[in-house]
């Protein structure tokens, strides 16, 4: 996940006026003395507002670079460390150019106090800035979460779509009709595996994973409905083992793989369609001919797009498609009980 786009942005009136003040403040002390030196105020004041802006941006450029971008720590105790040690060198350096300027003044309890009070200002601004980086990557990852989110939506909303397909209803209809005028003896059985198709469609559409062995149940009585249309114009073979079938899938995942290679390829008793499903290497594989319909030359579109948000939202790994103009192939990852994400 992406957490931060750019440097930290803090406003230029914010630094210097933060500074200004800061440099202010430490002159007060001197005010109480019984001889004030207006000189050392000025002097003191002058130098703590430059130690100030300088700690300002050296901690919002070190908080901004890009190695330090997706830590998942609070905060970094190595950044912190440099910050405090840059601090107190520039604050060595200032305390030696005070003395240089104010030679009455005793250059080791000067030093002593100005090093305190370079460690507390840096201390402040460096837990400012790195609580300020915090809220801008928490807001990123919000945002990804909801990115994530709406597209896991929109892919249901795409899935729940094709899974009503129309055409789809209209032709288990007719092919329905086909059986009933001609007697067929095995339109009982059409009719109770349409309804259980739906009913499937109806149950699994509130799930956002279910087992391999769930989603060949669901498979199994498209291809019986398919099998009634299409009679002996395709194939299909399942090998997938007991270990392969207790994982997990995002429902009617291969019920949309099959169904696209029955609607963009030539199924018939002369060309049979053969589709195969098997595993491979963690892999679950769909692997067809390559037979399109004259002018099909958008085998998957919407539909491969859909399968690979919903995977996405699951699992790093990608759905990977292996086309040689010959054999078409979709490889899907599988997704552990207990170890998806």
């Amino acid at each position: 996940m992406m957490v931060m786009n750019a440097q930290l942005k803090i406003s230029q009136a914010t630094i210097w006026i933060s500074s200004i003040f800061l440099g202010l403040l430490s002159s007060v002390p001197q005010l109480a003395a019984s001889h004030f030196n207006v000189a050392e105020a000025i002097v003191n004041a002058a130098l703590t507002a430059t130690f100030a802006l300088v700690m300002w941006y050296f901690n919002i450029l070190m908080l901004s670079r890009k190695e330090n971008k997706g830590r998942k720590q609070s905060i970094s105790y190595s950044n912190l460390i440099s910050s405090l040690l840059f601090g107190m060198v520039i604050m060595l350096a200032l305390a030696w150019v005070q003395q240089l300027i104010l030679s009455n003044i005793n250059f080791g309890p000067t030093m002593l106090m100005v090093e305190v009070r370079g460690i507390l200002i840096n201390l402040v601004f460096f837990m400012f800035l790195n609580s300020l980086q915090q809220n801008y990557e928490n807001q990123h990852v919000v945002m990804e979460l909801e990115r994530i989110k709406n597209d896991n939506l929109s892919a249901q909303y795409e899935l729940l779509k094709q899974q009503i397909n129309p055409h789809f209803l209209f032709n288990s209809l007719s092919t329905l009709k086909s059986m009933v005028e001609t007697g067929d003896k095995e339109a009982g059985d059409f009719i109770i595996k349409l309804s259980n198709f739906y009913r499937f469609t109806l149950e699994s559409r509130k799930l956002d994973l279910i087992h391999v062995h769930e989603e060949i149940e669901i498979l199994s009585a498209y291809l019986f409905l398919q099998k009634a249309r299409f009679d002996n114009g395709f194939t299909f073979t399942n090998t997938l083992t007991k270990k392969t079938l207790d994982t997990l899938i995002p429902p009617f995942t291969l019920q949309l793989l099959v169904e696209n290679c029955i609607k963009h390829n030539i199924v018939s008793l002369e060309r049979p369609l053969h589709i195969k499903l098997y595993e491979e290497n963690d892999l679950i594989v769909i692997e067809n001919q390559i037979q399109l319909k004259t002018g099909d030359y958008n085998s998957l579109g919407v539909g491969l797009k859909n399968i690979g948000l919903r995977y996405s939202h699951f699992i790093e790994k990608p759905v990977d498609i292996v086309n040689d103009q010959k054999v078409f192939k979709i490889k899907l990852p599988l997704i552990y009980e207990f170890h998806h994400h």
